[in-house]
């Protein structure tokens, strides 16, 4: 799974917005790292340990009743480290300095990782197209002009329809016309 530029782009904002923030990092929920904004080197052991923290906080969700895995937070005695959900295929780790807000680390990461969650989603449904940072609902459509007299369509010169299919709509209002209940003289 390959993570678009906006994935990163959202990483860089998060450690903008909050300055105590050390280390931002994208994975997939099996710990392939998507995207980083670490100094840390060992970005893939990060990513596999969130992975494996992930696969024990899921199962204490659902073993204690409390729904779907949300976030974790682990404090240590040098910061903490938070993993958010990022959508259902990928998950947001952030390393923080113990003097954080983690009231206000939770509104900016969650945040964060909502966006992330649907930026990767957009790459794993749509892989042969990129999403445009400023506009993930309008990927980008170099073989698509905009016709003049209706901006909201797009042209599509290159498409033809296949003989096989034409016709395909006369017939089937045809049939959904017909009465099943009802005999046609043959």
């Amino acid at each position: 799974m390959t993570a678009s530029p906006g994935v990163l782009d959202e990483l860089t904002r998060l450690r903008a917005r909050l300055p105590q923030v050390t280390g931002a990092l994208a994975a997939s929920v099996d710990g392939l790292v998507l995207a980083r904004d670490t100094p840390d080197a060992e970005a893939e052991g990060v990513a596999a340990l969130t992975a494996a923290a992930l696969g024990v906080a899921v199962r204490l969700t659902e073993a204690t009743g409390q729904g779907g895995f949300r976030e974790l937070l682990v404090r240590g005695e040098s910061g903490y480290v938070a993993t958010y959900a990022a959508g259902p295929a990928a998950v947001l780790t952030v390393t923080a300095e113990p003097r954080v807000n983690v009231g206000r680390l939770h509104l900016e990461a969650r945040r964060a990782g909502a966006r992330i969650g649907e930026l990767v989603e957009t790459a794993i449904d749509r892989p042969d197209r990129q999403v445009r940072p400023d506009r993930p609902d309008r990927p980008d459509r170099p073989d698509r002009q905009v016709r003049p007299d209706r901006p909201d369509r797009p042209d599509r010169p290159d498409r033809q329809v296949r003989p096989d299919r034409q016709g395909r709509q006369e017939r089937q209002g045809r049939q959904d016309r017909r009465d099943p209940n009802t005999s046609t003289p043959g």
